[in-house]
């Protein structure tokens, strides 16, 4: 609680100071958007699209209602200084802590840099953000963590290559807030690291014909987020080393220091993860194509791609002129590999010859226990069974090995209507230390409409229905309806 207090007199303090910056103001606004969504189903759990990838706001619980009202401000000045801040309250039931707040956050850009404070909804990922499955280090699947971010969120142009070079990146540090949460949801059983602090940074790099003489464009990246520090909840592991130097340790990736453990000294300090991501795409006036590859890794062994052939695969079709399906995403998962079932490292090269690594255990850690979830919702791919559906209180992820293949699509009804389908079948075969004795199998559907009317400014009205079929999530079907508003408070000029 006495975070939260924190938290929200420093977004105050930015939010004042910022504003005497921009005192030369040119023009403005403060926004506010308030929706109500409510569902239902039939087993124990609501239905998985109903569900994943919306920011950790619908309970996991079946029949569970929520209530969020926000309010944002943004204002610019004539000099390229821009500057905004928004706070967005939620109330779910059945939920810990019925009540808490979800984005609070204050923001300053000149020109392409971009400084955030606080816990924002943003998503980055080159990967659709209604369409695909979800992006396997930082989807929209678990609630923001408060950071400070410090980017250039669109691509921009790099000097004297004429426009047809162009980068994006960011670097960011964190805290987790869901101690309280966790507590109660392991009963008291296993250890674990509370207030883990984050890190994470992202480079892109995209080649594009700015006078669209050549049809073709492609972007690489490499992504690389940690986890560090906190204070472990078994007394005689205490406080973990997240000093100054030890955060240097961590953004560069090398080991620990005296004060850190046998593993962090012998390895590396903290969880490391990342990702390889490229994207190809052909542009043409009534259509563009972009294929795409998210290698993800999680040391030294996935970076050099012996854990090939997993990632994420995807093909993605915009088709503007075509209004009854304007869009469609194919997506393959693949993270059954990990580098193979043996951690050679362990033994003696001269008799057990191989290159190092294997056993990798995706979004699991021995010391981050929670593994690379937020409120025990998958912080990446939600098709990873996140460790919110373990009934016994365990911590971290029971099903990181699985194979599934992904499709949504959406298009337009009328001028006023909208509709959105995903469709997932996906196969789950444990972790390489606690494999399943019979292999899971899961199917998942969702169907989404959404209408505004003409006469009703700002009302947004949306429906889905929605159904799991499987050993995965057991079988739920149910259905979603949601109601929101937003609109303009007051407009500065």
């Amino acid at each position: 609680m006495r975070s939260s207090k924190y938290i929200l007199f420093l977004f105050i303090l930015i939010s004042y100071t910022i504003s005497g910056i921009s005192q030369n103001t040119k023009y403005g606004s403060t926004n506010y958007t308030i929706e109500t969504t409510g569902s239902a189903a039939t087993g124990k759990y609501t239905p998985f699209w109903i569900v994943s990838n919306k920011y950790g706001t619908v309970p996991l619980d079946a029949d569970n209602a929520y209530f969020r009202a926000g309010v944002f401000h943004q204002q610019s000045s004539g000099n390229g200084l821009h500057w905004s801040a928004g706070i967005d309250i939620l109330a779910a039931t059945p939920r810990y802590r019925n009540v808490y707040i979800q984005q609070l956050y204050a923001e300053i850009k000149y020109k392409c840099l971009n400084l955030t404070i606080g816990s924002k909804e943003n998503y980055t990922s080159l990967w659709d953000n209604e369409l695909s499955s979800g992006d396997m280090l930082l989807s929209t699947n678990s609630r923001p963590i408060p950071e400070i971010n410090i980017s250039v969120p669109r691509f921009t142009t790099i000097p004297f290559t004429k426009g047809r070079i162009q980068f994006r990146g960011d670097i960011a540090v964190g805290r987790s807030f869901d101690s309280d949460y966790l507590r109660q949801f392991r009963n008291g059983r296993p250890d674990y690291i509370e207030n883990i602090l984050c890190h994470h940074k992202s480079l892109h790099i995209r080649l594009l014909d700015p006078e669209n003489k050549f049809p073709f464009t492609a972007i690489i990246g490499i992504r690389h987020h940690a986890q560090w520090g906190g204070t472990s909840t078994n007394p005689e592991s205490g406080k973990q080393p997240q000093s100054f130097k030890d955060l240097i340790r961590i953004m560069i990736g090398t080991s620990g220091g005296d004060n850190s453990s046998l593993s962090a000294q012998k390895n590396v300090l903290g969880n490391h993860y990342g990702s390889y991501d490229l994207k190809f795409g052909y542009l043409n006036s009534a259509f563009d194509i972009h294929i795409y590859k998210q290698h993800f890794f999680e040391d030294a062994s996935g970076m050099e791609l012996y854990n090939f052939p997993d990632g994420l695969y995807g093909i993605q079709a915009d088709i503007p002129n075509f209004s009854w399906i304007n869009k469609i995403v194919m997506e393959f998962l693949y993270t059954r590999d990990q580098s193979g079932p043996v951690h050679y490292i362990i033994y003696d090269h001269s008799i057990y010859p191989g290159y190092g690594g294997g056993r990798d255990n995706y979004y699991n850690n021995d010391e981050y226990t929670t593994g690379v979830a937020y409120f025990n919702r998958s912080i990446g791919s939600p098709l990873l069974t996140s460790p919110e559906y373990n009934d016994n209180g365990d911590l971290g992820f029971r099903n990181n090995r699985v194979r599934a293949f992904h499709i949504g699509l959406q298009g337009y009804l009328s001028k006023q209507a909208s509709y959105r389908i995903l469709a997932t079948s996906s196969e789950g075969w444990g972790t390489m230390e606690k494999p399943f004795l019979k292999k899971e199998n899961n199917f998942s559907c969702a169907a989404r409409i959404s209408y505004c009317h003409p006469r009703l400014d700002g009302w947004l009205f949306s429906g889905e229905i929605a159904a799991d079929f499987g050993s995965t999530y057991g079988d739920n079907t149910g259905i979603s309806i949601s109601v929101k508003k937003s609109g303009i408070l007051k407009r500065w000029l």
